[in-house]
Formats: structure tokens, sequence, C-alpha cells
């Protein structure tokens, strides 16, 4: 993995300077032999440095079946994003979204190097950060991973991480907590997502060039992980370590990673060839049966098949899956096959990203998803599509109609608590982290068990929790009694079938959009339905504060999301408008997904008073629990 970084110290040079290149040349596989080629463990020195940065520079590139005008940042030595869009999709840009207008009024694509311009002016007092200029600060520092929190902390950001296949370290762990604890205990947190992705909250423009060099410096980064570019590589937690496994991720996941964010032309992080796309796009591939990357509900989701003729492992591919404000669909059959190798899984993801950048909708967002575009085609035009895309790319990449699944019974395996490996003396263990958010001291507590029992490594999972593997089967009684999973500690390795299954998104405490806070109410109301009710298998319950659904309740067992309601006043005796929710029940996930899209119950008040009594009756009536 490579990276870049500028310092924050030398300002970077303002001025823009476009090249008209009219020349047509090819260029069809060399983001792929790079992506091919490069380490994925061992980082280039030169990787680190601050790029050559031309005074003039021409380029000759066709990327994918896409020809354009070159325009280079010279402050970067890259071409822009808008540089790799067609002519057609520029102008329908021209008309579309505001969030289209400002990406072309200056491409998000170099905003890295703004944010160390800012950083270094409110460092010296030139400025504050409401001197940065709004569509700045609201939008294009997205491209950074930065997101301001304006309607709960200004001035403050959330920063999401690129984390492929959820894999962190006791170092990086660790570096997390050092970067927010100048924040404090409330607002430094970090928090581990959905997505098995890191994001860091509290963080300042002025304090960010340092967290980015730190990031680099471990291998990781925060480019291109918001705004309209490509998330999180979702993979399996129990890649190389599962004895169901069919494919290994972890591979894959990294050379996803490369593909969307390693410019092939200065071997840096930050590729602004998919640094456009109309929306964001999300990639998921399992690696087994039990599906633990929820591939039904990914742009592109790839699920483990042998191909029924050879035997050969590969993936059946489902598209489309998201959920927003205005839409939830669950992703559909392609009628598609590809090998499980990797220049199968890079070039088939590229060439579906071309059609979905170039042709996508750019005026109205919430069509601006994968699903609308493969509607419009019909599923087997766009199939048709990617094959012709595939094919131009000339790189003996095969599709194949869609492979008979497994049929033999299986039954999904769960990931907290401890459990064997294929590797002679190993174990796994899953340690709950209630609701995903980390304190800084639970960060540095999760980096010195890891150091102690699992080689430093340790892995997300989009129930967002961690794994430690590799742990010494003659270690784990000593893991078992450590003093950060047992007593008061919020991380558990045993935990009850309902707290263990709690999932949530950000809330209201640092959201704008949430209509009611979730991590602390999901945490406590799994902790007092512990006390009240038994149950026979672990319960999913999901908490989104917005029908924006990042908490995915659609795909719980019971889902809570933010929602108006109504509650007599004891006072006055009238309904008065109070905190409330909506709750979704019967979602799946594994082989058997399924997303519940109607609410089963709704406008429930969000007291404990109220909102407990109905989860209880839930868990009675549709779960079989019985009332301790």
């Amino acid at each position: 993995l490579l990276f870049t970084s500028l310092s924050h110290n030398t300002p970077p040079n303002h001025n823009l300077k476009r090249k008209k290149n009219n020349n047509m040349v090819g260029l069809k596989a060399t983001a792929l032999n790079l992506v091919l080629g490069a380490s994925l463990f061992a980082p280039s020195a030169d990787a680190f440095a601050s790029p050559h940065v031309p005074s003039k520079t021409t380029t000759t590139l066709r990327m994918s079946s896409t020809d354009v005008e070159s325009e280079i940042d010279v402050r970067t030595g890259k071409r822009i994003g808008t540089s790799f869009l067609p002519k057609e999709t520029i102008e329908r840009a021209m008309k579309g979204s505001p969030i289209e207008k400002i990406k072309l009024e200056k491409d998000a694509t170099s905003a890295w190097v703004d944010v160390y311009e800012y950083a270094r002016k409110i460092r010296e007092g030139q400025m504050s950060w409401e001197d940065v200029e709004k569509a700045d600060l609201d939008s294009r520092l997205k491209y950074v991973g930065m997101l301001h929190r304006n309607k709960r902390t200004p001035g403050q950001f959330m920063m999401r991480l690129k984390v492929p296949n959820g894999i962190v370290n006791s170092d990086q762990m660790r570096f997390y907590a050092d970067s927010v604890e100048k924040y404090g205990e409330e607002l430094g947190v970090v928090d581990i997502t959905t997505r098995a992705n890191i994001q860091l909250r509290g963080v300042k423009i002025e304090d960010a060039p340092d967290i980015i060099d730190g990031l680099h410096a471990r291998n990781q980064t925060s480019f291109q992980s918001a705004l309209d570019n490509v998330r999180n590589m979702v993979g399996s937690p129990l890649a190389g370590i599962d004895d169901c496994e069919m494919v290994d991720t972890r591979e894959l996941c990294n050379a996803l990673n490369d593909l969307v964010s390693l410019d092939p032309v200065t071997g840096t992080r930050g590729n602004p060839q998919w640094g456009n796309l109309p929306r964001k796009f999300n990639i998921a591939i399992s690696g087994s049966r039990d599906d633990f990357a929820h591939t039904h509900i990914n742009d592109i989701g790839m699920q483990p098949c042998p191909n029924a003729e050879t035997g050969e492992m590969g993936f059946n591919i489902v598209l489309g899956g998201y959920m927003s404000i205005k839409r939830v669909a669950e992703s559909i059959n392609s009628n598609m096959w590809i090998p499980a190798d990797r220049n199968s899984v890079v070039t088939f993801c590229e060439a579906v990203l071309r059609i979905f950048r170039d042709e996508s909708e750019r005026k109205n967002r919430q069509q601006a998803r994968l699903m609308w575009l493969v509607e419009k085609y019909g599923v087997e035009d766009f199939k048709a599509a990617v094959i012709k895309e595939i094919d131009s790319y000339d790189r003996g990449v095969k599709v194949y109609d869609k492979q008979p699944a497994p049929t033999e019974p299986f039954e999904r395996r769960e990931l907290l608590g401890v459990h064997p490996q294929p590797q002679e003396g190993k174990m796994r263990v899953g340690i709950l982290v209630p609701a995903g958010r980390l304190s800084q001291t639970e960060c540095r507590q999760l980096a010195d068990l890891a150091d102690k029992y699992s080689n430093g490594e340790i892995r997300l999972t989009v129930e967002e929790n961690v794994i430690l593997p590799n742990v010494d089967e003659d270690a784990v009684k000593d893991l078992l009694a450590e003093p950060a999973v047992n007593g008061d500690a919020r991380l558990k390795i045993n935990p009850g079938f309902i707290e263990g299954g709690i999932v949530s998104c950000t809330g209201a405490q640092f959201c704008g959009l949430a209509l009611i806070e979730t991590k602390g109410n999901a945490e406590a109301l799994g902790k007092k339905l512990e006390t009240l009710v038994t149950v026979d298998r672990p319960i999913r319950i999901h908490w989104t504060g917005c029908p924006n659904s990042c908490g995915q309740v659609q795909a719980a067992d019971i889902g809570i999301m933010g929602a108006p309601a109504r509650k007599i006043d004891e006072e006055g005796g009238k309904a008065k408008a109070v905190p409330g929710c909506n709750i979704f029940v019967g979602g799946r996930i594994g082989e058997d997904a399924h997303l519940s899209l109607e609410p089963y119950k709704r406008g429930i008040p969000l007291a404990e008073e109220d909102l407990l009594p109905v989860l209880v009756q839930i868990l009675k009536d549709e779960f079989g629990a019985v009332e301790k």
C-alpha cells in the first residue's frame, strides 16, 4: 500500500495549471498492472515524500474506455477527477445537483492540499475554521475523509479512514487514541462502523495534517473515504482463519482498495480516476456461506460459489443493494459469475465503476445509485454492457452465467466468543464493543490485548465488534481473565444474546441528521433487556437515528429508527411531540438475507417507560423470549 502526504509547513501553490492533450492513446492495463504489482504489506519509502510538482505537465492517458483531455493540478502533480469524465457527463454535471456544481467549480480530488494550507493558516493565527470556504468545509473536505459536524460540534470533524477487510494493528489502534485524546473523553472517541471501518471523532482542521501524516506512516489513509467515492472494502473477518472458508478475501479487498484509491501514475494515495463518482459506491466480498460482509446491501456484492462444471471457485454477483432516506433496495441477481482470482475481481469492478461513473444520474442524487442505472438498462442489458466493457480491456477476463449456489444445510456462525481455527492450537476470540463506540482507554486496552495474545492483529466486523485472531489455545484462559473484558468493563467476550447483538449509527450526539441519540440508548436498553427476558439465540437489535438507515435497521431482527412520536403530557393532558421511533421486525442476514421494509410499529416514544415494554413484547411474540 502506497501513500503520500504534503508537509503542512509548506504552503501549496493554489494555481491550477491546465494542459490540453489531443492525442488519443491507450492505457488499458496500466492501472491493473500497478494494482497487481503493488505490495500489500510493505509500503515504499518514496511514497511518503511530497510529490514532485511540475510547472508544466502533459499526460497521454486513456483510463478504461474514456478519452478525455488532461487537466493537471500542479499542487499535486495529478490529473483532477473531472478530467476523467466524458464531455457528455460533464455537461450533465453542469446542469446537475449543487454537489455536482461544487465539484466542477473546484475539483475535490485535490482537497487534501487545502487541508494542509488551512491548517497552517489556522495554526499561525491568519484565519479560523469559520473562514474556510463553505463548499470546502461542508463538501470538498469529505474527499479527505473529513466530515464537518456543523450542527452538533461546529468546527470539528469526523475523520473516516479506509481499512480494507477491516484489519488493523495495535500500533494503529493506539494512534487513533492519541489522535483524539486532546478533544476530551466525550468528543474524542473512536467508532467502529457497519463497514468494518474506523471513524475518529472531534478532529479539528489544524490537527488534521498530523493525523493524515501519522496514518500514512502507518500504512493507512483517510483519502477517498467519503463524498462521491468508493467506500471501505468489506471482506470476511475470518479470512485465512476459517475452516469453512471458500475465498480468502484479504488480497481481493486490498487489490480493490488499490484500484480505487492508488494513483497509477504517481504511485501515491488518492486516485482521481475514481474521485468524481455520481454518489458513493459500496463493494462487499463474502468469503463463506455465512456472508459476514452483508453482500445484499452493497452496490456490488460477491457471493462465493464454485463453478458447477469445472469446480473453480468464483463469485455470483449481486448488484444494487443500498439504503437511503427515499429508498431501501435489496441487491438483485445479476446473472453473472466470475472466477475468484485477482485479475477477474479487479477488472469486473473497474468495468462496473466506469459505467456507473460516466452514465449514472448527476442531477437527482437520490437516483444516483447503481440500482437505478441497472433498472434503466434492464438486468440482461446491463450484463451485456459490463461484458463489453471488460472485453475492451483485453485482460483475458470472462464473465459466465450465475452458478447454482450450494444447497447443503448450513448454519451461520457467531463471531463473538472463543472459537477454534483450522490452524492447530489457535483460537479466534470475538469481543463485544457496545454500539461500536471506543474510548481512548478502550482503544489502548484492545491494543495491549492484541500485543499480548494475537501478535498485534485486530479485526473489525460489520457488527461493530472486534476479533483477536491466532490466539494460542493455552492462553485463552488468561485472556478471559483480563480486567479489560471483566467486571465493569464495557468490552466483553461472552456477552448476553441481546446486548451482544446491538448495532448503532452515530446518532444525535454528532450527526445533524439524526432525530434521536442512538449509541447511548442502544447500549443502555440492551443491558436492561438482558435483565428482563431470556432468549435462546442471539438477537440483533439495530438502531438508526433517521431514515437514511446507516444503522441498517431493515436487516435487523429488531430495528429501531428515529421518527416523530407524540405522548400525552401528564400535566396538560394534551399530546406533545417527543423523541420517538419506528420499529422494524424480521430482517435477515446470511444466505437467506431479507430486508424488512415496512415498520412493525410506528411512533413509539423513546422514553424507557414507553419503549422498553414494547421491545419486551416483541421479543416474546416474535422471538420466543421468556420473562425472567
